[in-house]
């Protein structure tokens, strides 16, 4: 099979012949038919984010495809059905405190680089090898429409997110990094779960203006100072009633300062959940939090279950793929998707390759 390989951070990507992988128990091979490029690839493939991966490697992270062969110990999966290749693999021999890595991307403990040294290869290949559980039948499904599929991937991260806050129907989310790729997906998601209003806050006026376009009156939008203080009196303004929920899903920063103005919004016995790209660390007044109630906590891509349940929300009508505009390369042009994922990276755009 052909496959773009990741020799040594910081060189091109390069594609190669490698052996076709083969299903052994607990396993599938799929044929890749979409592959998302994430925005920030060439930042991994640069060494410049320190993604611990075993070199060299098909890098990619998820994909859409069919399968191609099942293991002996396959009950539902047949070839030729389409799937959603879950790139979250967790280690199968501790079900409380489990290693993950994300196939392909990033494998930061030591179990993490156990697992791919078996789960070597991600996506950007014409197949690859997946552990059972992460291949997730998504029904039938038009060839053409495979790339705007990927979209599953963008919404994916911050359904985590709202799943560990707890959110209800009719609650106030703010989504914090609303103006960007998972940002922006995000509110998609909140209205889908049934959300009442979405507060989306950012300093990009034209992105605030799309998303308003795209989902009327139950988002309402702020365009922020850069000063915390004032900022977070403009989403607690903004609200219609109190802030049930905070999902921080901002990109690394130099400044912890924005995802404190918003996770100060929060009301009483609310929940910030922080799953963003912060590499610094946060101060939150100790005594604002235990005297408000106010639930902090941490979430690193979603549960197990989440891609069935967020295919059934698109399969159902309830979430649309429609407005994901989607740019196709092949395999043979990866260096050039690269580049494209890095310059068209907003809101709502996909660049995807098609081994």
């Amino acid at each position: 099979m052909k496959a773009a390989m990741l020799k040594q951070f910081g060189t091109p990507l390069t594609v190669e012949d490698l052996p076709d992988p083969q299903a052994g128990a607990g396993e599938v091979v799929v044929d890749v038919v979409a592959a998302p490029v994430l925005s920030y690839a060439n930042e991994v493939f640069s060494g410049a984010r320190q993604y611990p991966l075993l070199l060299p490697l098909a890098p990619g992270v998820g994909a859409i495809g069919r399968v191609h062969a099942v293991g002996p110990d396959a009950t539902r999966l047949k070839v030729g059905d389409w799937v959603f290749c879950d790139p979250t693999v967790r280690s199968r021999d501790d079900a409380i405190s489990p290693d993950v890595m994300l196939q392909g991307w990033i494998a930061p403990s030591k179990g993490a680089q156990r697992m791919q040294g078996h789960f070597h290869h991600g996506p950007f290949a014409e197949r690859m090898l997946v552990p059972m559980e992460n291949a997730f039948p998504l029904g039938e499904l038009d060839h053409v429409d495979a790339g705007r599929w990927c979209g599953l991937m963008s919404m994916l991260v911050p359904y985590g997110g709202l799943l560990a806050s707890g959110l209800q129907a009719g609650n106030t989310v703010l989504i914090s990094g609303a103006t960007g790729h998972f940002g922006s997906a995000g509110v998609a998601v909140a209205l889908a779960m049934g959300a009442g209003c979405v507060i989306a806050p950012g300093r990009n006026e034209l992105m605030l203006a799309d998303l308003a376009r795209r989902f009327g009156p139950r988002v309402v939008t702020v365009l922020l100072s850069g000063k915390e203080a004032e900022d977070t009196a403009r989403m607690q303004e903004a609200a219609r009633g109190a802030i049930d929920v905070v999902l921080d899903i901002l990109p690394p920063l130099r400044d912890a300062a924005p995802v404190r103005a918003a996770a100060m919004t929060v009301r009483p016995h609310g929940t910030v959940v922080l799953m963003g790209g912060l590499r610094i660390g946060v101060e939150l007044p100790y005594a604002h939090l235990m005297r408000n109630c106010i639930t902090v906590r941490g979430q690193y891509m979603y549960p197990r279950e989440a891609p069935a349940r967020l295919a059934a929300l698109i399969r159902t009508g309830l979430l649309s793929l429609n407005g994901f505009e989607a740019t196709r390369f092949p395999l043979a042009q990866v260096n050039d998707a690269v580049v494209h994922a890095a310059e068209n990276g907003g809101p709502f755009r996909i660049t995807y390759i098609e081994p």
